[in-house]
């Protein structure tokens, strides 16, 4: 029988499921958010448009959490949100208007990234490592996003 555990002793089956995969982001976020000085607080229920909210001191910022994988170098993220339930998988885009910031968790990296949700149309490209070509004209570096703005 294949051996289903990582590491840590945990059910790899259960390290797939998109919901926890989505719990990782936003543990990471809060984890990244608390080492920069931010206190981080929770929405009272999962249906808030945003995952948490920072807290500076002068300033609270209402932030949703992406999980996503690079894949050839780049995170590829799409501004909508999928669930699924007994009739089928759902989309919706993300109300820009309710949600200051986002944050883009990669775990090959593992890293956060943060962008004004204002400031991207309905899809966003990030490259990790630097395209083959040498290209920098347009091109959203990475480790250009890791503070919150």
């Amino acid at each position: 029988m294949e051996n289903r555990l990582n590491h840590f002793g945990v059910n790899k089956i259960y390290l797939h499921h998109t919901k926890n995969k989505g719990d990782l982001g936003v543990a990471k976020a809060y984890c990244d958010l608390v080492e920069k000085g931010y206190i981080v607080l929770f929405p009272a229920t999962e249906h808030a448009p945003f995952d948490l909210v920072a807290y500076d001191g002068i300033r609270f910022v209402r932030i949703q959490v992406k999980y996503r994988r690079v894949v050839n170098g780049v995170l590829q993220v799409n501004l909508i949100n999928w669930w699924a339930d007994k009739n089928g998988s759902h989309g919706k885009r993300v109300d820009k208007s309710q949600v200051d910031v986002l944050c883009v968790y990669s775990p090959e990296p593992d890293k956060c990234y943060y962008f004004r949700a204002e400031e991207i149309n309905t899809s966003l490209t990030l490259r990790i490592t630097a395209p083959k070509n040498n290209q920098s004209k347009n091109v959203k570096f990475a480790d250009d996003y890791l503070r919150v703005p």
